[in-house]
Parts: structure tokens; C-alpha cells; sequence
């Protein structure tokens, strides 16, 4: 707030000017949301002669975790997806168990066939290489529609519940609708890593670990038996430079704090090789 005699101060009636000149601006037509386009290039045409300063906020939605079938594994899964900081859609056609109340830790709650939903986020463009789709029904006549979808997008992860032989029976149904071996080698199945999972939440829990795993480049393998860097990508520490003083001289030495490695997140790439899993596999639910 301006005090005694600031209103005979030149800065302060020229910041007054200014103000009401937006303020006239405000209304002369309806702003014109920008989106992924760029900003038009040319001089103000405004009344104003002076610098506008001007913030730009770049906001990256959360990656998206899509779950199929309305399952107690589903509810289970939803609630990690969102303790990951995930933005959870739980789908299925049958709305007697499709509902708030049995998912209340998914962002949305639909009813409807799972392909055409997929298909109308992939349309509006809410999907990328970090989405996970997970489809955790049993019945052949779910299942294939929506993967056969999922498969052809360029989502990161693509995973389906099931035994061994209901993944080879799904593979022969896939094959038959038209999928290519490129696109089947995508599908992870049975899904999740084999830490021995009965329970939905430790199941729920497998499936997470998978989906951190291909994201961040991990084996899913135990670290007492990994060699190498724990955090992978990490920079190597930086060399100390002039003047930088010696490692434990308490002086800044150009390297990154211990514990400290940065967020490495990459997306989840259609192509890339998933965790490796143990011999044998997890047991078939």
C-alpha cells in the first residue's frame, strides 16, 4: 500500500496506469487458452509503452494408471497407484460392482467397455510412455478387446492377470485378432514380479514393483546381489575443480549430496526390456 505522498511519486502513477490500463484489457475479449500450441510472435498493441513480465507455468499432469475389472486385486491396486502419486481410472461393465464405495481411493470410477474407454482417452491425448494398463479380469471376452487396444498404443506398461496357461490361451486369442509378436512381446503376463504374492495387496504390490522397475531401469532383483551404482543413472561424482577444496575439507566440492541422486524418472518405454524375472515364476493365481 502506498503511504503519505507516494501518489506524487512518478513510479507509483505510473504503476497505476498500468494497473488500470490490464484492468480495461481484462475485458475486450475472452482469453484464449494457449494449450500445447506456441504464443503468437508481435509487438503489444496495447495502450501500455512499458516491460510486461510475464509467468509461465509448465504443469505435467501424473502418469496414469489404468485398472480393468472391478476386482478386490483392482481395489487393492488402486490404492497403491495413488500412494505413488498415479492418477487411478478404474473401469468394468458391470455397474452393480463397479462403484465409488469399493474403489474410493481411484480418481475415477467408470462404467463401461474397457476398450472404448481406452480408446477415447488415447483419442483425446491422456495417454503417453508412462501410462500402466492393467487388466485383471478372467474372461476372454474382457480381456482381449482391451488389450488388443492397449498393445497397439504407445503406452509403457501393459499388464494382465492370470495363470500361465490362461497367458497362453489369451496369446493364441490375440494372435487370432491380429496382433503382430512385436506388439505381444509388450505384455507383461502373469503380471507383476514374483515375490511370492497371495493376498490383493501384495499382489497390488508386485504389480507397483514391476511398473517402478521398468520405469527407473531396475532389474527387480534383490540388491544383496546387484553390482554397481544402487541408483541407476546417476551422475558420477564431479571432479573437484579450483579453488573447490579437498573431499572432507568441509568445502564445496562439486559433488552431489550422499543420498541425495536427483529424480531419474523416465518415461515407460513400449520397447524397453522389462525386470528380469526368477526361474520358475511366480505361482499361477
Amino acid at each position: 500500500m502506498a503511504g503519505p505522498g507516494a501518489r506524487w511519486d512518478p513510479a507509483v502513477r505510473r504503476a497505476e496506469e498500468l494497473v488500470a490500463a490490464l484492468e480495461r484489457l481484462e475485458g475486450a475479449r475472452p482469453p484464449e487458452p494457449v494449450g500445447r500450441g506456441a504464443l503468437p510472435a508481435g509487438a503489444s498493441e496495447g495502450p501500455c509503452a512499458g516491460t510486461v513480465t510475464v509467468l509461465v507455468e509448465c504443469r505435467t499432469p501424473p502418469p496414469r494408471l489404468l485398472v480393468f475389472g472391478a476386482v478386490d486385486f483392482a481395489a487393492a491396486l488402486a490404492r497403491v497407484g495413488r500412494f505413488l502419486g498415479m492418477r487411478v481410472t478404474v473401469c468394468d461393465t458391470r455397474p452393480a460392482l463397479t462403484t465409488r464405495a469399493r474403489f474410493p481411493d481411484a480418481h475415477e470410477v467408470v462404467v463401461d467397455r474397457p476398450e472404448r474407454l481406452l480408446a477415447a482417452e488415447a483419442a483425446a491425448g491422456r495417454l503417453d510412455r508412462r501410462t500402466a494398463v492393467c487388466v485383471l479380469g478372467h474372461d476372454p471376452a474382457f480381456d482381449v478387446p482391451v488389450l488388443r487396444e492397449a498393445l497397439r498404443l504407445p503406452v509403457g506398461y501393459v499388464g494382465a492377470m492370470g495363470s500361465r496357461r490362461t497367458h497362453r490361451d489369451r496369446l493364441r486369442r490375440l494372435t487370432e485378432v491380429g496382433l503382430r509378436p512385436g506388439e505381444l512381446a509388450r505384455l507383461r503376463s502373469p503380471i507383476g514380479l514374483d515375490l511370492g504374492a497371495r493376498t490383493p495387496e501384495e499382489t497390488a504390490l508386485s504389480i507397483a514393483a514391476e511398473i517402478v522397475a521398468l520405469r527407473r531401469g531396475g532389474t527387480g532383483g534383490p540388491l544383496t546381489d546387484a553390482v554397481g551404482p544402487i541408483h541407476r543413472g546417476a551422475p558420477p561424482p564431479a571432479a573437484p575443480t579450483a579453488g573447490s577444496g579437498a573431499p572432507g575439507s568441509g568445502r564445496a566440492t562439486g559433488r552431489p549430496a550422499p543420498g541425495r541422486p536427483g529424480d531419474r524418472s523416465r518415461p515407460l518405454s513400449p520397447g524397453t526390456p522389462g525386470p528380469a524375472r526368477a526361474a520358475g515364476g511366480r505361482p499361477g493365481r
